[in-house]
């Protein structure tokens, strides 16, 4: 019930704000619906290629998919006003999104016995593979690799799971993992948080 409930959340709202970013990019239907679903499904299609396991089951989910497809329908088709008025609330989607895919990614390269390494890659890929999609996808620089700090969070969750801090079997210590990284990003995101960079342009 735990991972249900995870999954829901993350795909809703990846779903969600990859149709808003293709809506401000004034994609067509096709254009939105190929966003919103690359958003929340690419992260899990490229941590399995890169660590060599079959991608087919990452389609094999059934009921998440209609999550998406609903999500993007009620983004594209209701009154553009709503749309613009949840805009604001696209962040804190973000995160919960970033926070459920790279726990998400972690418990998945521990089911497959991947060692630390394996399971710390796993957990950034998967959470920050569908937002780096999207912003390709919409030919905006990746957010993830220049603004903010992001990818961090996802790293940290790979890390206390991958060293058994948090044990992904307890409910509440997964629960707590996930609104730790959510509040973690947000708080970065509001406090201007950023991760030191060499400017090229100054002496």
């Amino acid at each position: 019930m735990t991972w249900e409930i995870l999954n829901i959340l993350a795909v809703s709202a990846f779903a969600f704000s990859g149709a808003i970013v293709a809506l401000n990019e004034r994609y067509d239907i096709f254009g939105t619906f190929i966003l919103g679903i690359a958003t929340p499904f690419a992260g899990g299609i490229i941590r399995n290629i890169a660590l060599d396991v079959p991608v087919v089951h990452v389609w094999e989910q059934g009921y998440l998919l209609y999550v998406a497809f609903g999500t993007i329908a009620i983004v594209y088709f209701f009154p553009k006003s709503w749309v613009m008025s949840w805009d604001r609330w696209n962040i804190y989607l973000d995160a919960i999104g970033l926070s459920a895919f790279a726990l998400q990614g972690a418990s998945f390269a521990i089911e497959n016995e991947f060692p630390l390494g394996g399971i710390i890659f796993a957990s950034i890929l998967t959470g920050v593979g569908g937002g780096v999609t999207r912003d390709v996808l919409a030919q905006r620089r990746p957010m993830v690799l220049h603004q903010e700090i992001y990818a961090v969070w996802a790293l940290l969750s790979g890390l206390l799971i991958g060293l058994g801090i948090i044990n992904i079997e307890s409910a509440w210590q997964t629960y707590f993992l996930f609104i730790a990284i959510i509040l973690l990003r947000v708080l970065s995101y509001h406090l201007g948080w950023h991760l030191r960079f060499r400017d090229m342009y100054r002496l």
